[in-house]
């Protein structure tokens, strides 16, 4: 898919928890059509990054814009609408909900629902294992087919910006393969990506482009072959051993 204007502009946020200074100045952009991803290690401000972007957080300071309008001020509900949905860490979906319903909530913000019903069908043809399973509560499906279902319902929003955080978590590695290659799909369709993840390796392999990330700052920006040759990332984040 080609790359076009900036469509996620984050300029200088600085977010806190409470007293704890968790972004500190960062930014980052994705340019429309790209998957762009976030590597760092825990607590480094990877979710917090997705979170203040989808307004469950609020920035201190700096500015997020989205399309060129200006969204860290808005209700996270606000920001689905216009485009925006989020993946969370651990799934996080409606253990006690069918498939369906999860699917249901996942559209909560549209009322076309003659388009509805066209993407769910989509999301069904993406991942066939949870159109066999419709009415079975997602508490009860495996770890790949909760992340699979978490993945689904964000869709259903018809986002134009996909935030995944952490797809990979907990998953073994054919089933790791098989959501990234369903993210490469995803984004080809139309669906802009920003990726936080632990695994780098897996990252790198479907990104353009990456931001390196630091105790709540950004420390490398690169085109991904470029930090998959960086002593530091290779040490660091791909265990790469450079003694």
């Amino acid at each position: 898919m080609s790359q076009g204007q900036p469509l996620l502009d984050i300029q200088d946020i600085h977010t806190y928890y409470g007293n704890i200074h968790a972004l500190k100045g960062l930014s980052l952009v994705v340019n429309e059509g790209e998957i762009v991803t976030l590597i760092g290690s825990n607590g480094a401000g990877k979710s917090t990054m997705l979170k203040t972007v989808s307004g469950v957080l609020k920035s201190r300071e700096g500015r997020i814009s989205f399309a060129g309008t200006r969204i860290d001020n808005l209700a996270p509900h606000k920001i689905v609408r216009i485009g925006i949905s989020q993946v969370p860490e651990g799934r996080k979906i409606f253990s006690h909900l069918t498939i369906t319903e999860n699917l249901e909530m996942g559209a909560f913000v549209r009322n076309d629902t003659s388009r509805i019903r066209t993407d769910n069908e989509g999301v069904f043809d993406l991942f066939p294992r949870l159109k066999d399973r419709q009415q079975q509560i997602a508490g009860t499906l495996s770890g790949g087919e909760q992340q699979m279902l978490a993945i689904a319902r964000a869709l259903m929003a018809r986002p134009r910006l996909l935030l995944l955080d952490e797809p990979s978590m907990g998953l073994a590695p054919l089933l790791v393969e098989a959501i990234f290659d369903t993210i490469i799909r995803i984004n080809r369709e139309g669906t802009t990506t920003l990726l936080v993840e632990q695994n780098a390796l897996m990252a790198f392999q479907i990104a353009t482009r990456g931001y390196v990330i630091q105790t709540g700052r950004i420390v490398l920006e690169d085109r991904t072959e470029n930090l998959s040759e960086n002593e530091m990332v290779q040490n660091l984040y791909l265990g790469v051993d450079m003694e």
